[in-house]
């Protein structure tokens, strides 16, 4: 248990270090989204929103469904990156009730 905890807490931190990570975790949430829409709700530039999508899929944080689409790739949180997402939430909630 220890270890799923201390690997949760490395990837929430990967996560936090970036604002772009961040706020693509978010934008998803608990849809599916393509990253066009991804960029739109974040504020964020497609180009860059690509390059997050990477990372974060290399890290088993998001998944995309249709791989093998060119276009309209539609991206979803796995397990592990709505766990990350949740605890980014906790500590959140935590520091606004602290202030």
């Amino acid at each position: 248990m220890v270890k799923e905890s201390d690997e949760l807490l490395k990837l929430t931190s990967y996560v936090q270090i970036s604002k772009y990570r961040e706020k693509t975790l978010k934008s998803i949430g608990d849809e599916v989204k393509i990253p066009t829409n991804i960029a739109k709700d974040s504020g964020i530039r497609t180009n860059h929103i690509s390059k997050v999508l990477s990372e974060l899929k290399s890290k088993e944080i998001v998944e995309c469904i249709n791989e093998e689409a060119r276009k309209g790739r539609l991206y979803r949180l796995t397990d592990t990156g709505k766990d990350v997402l949740e605890t980014i939430k906790e500590k959140e909630e935590n520091k606004d009730e602290s202030d």
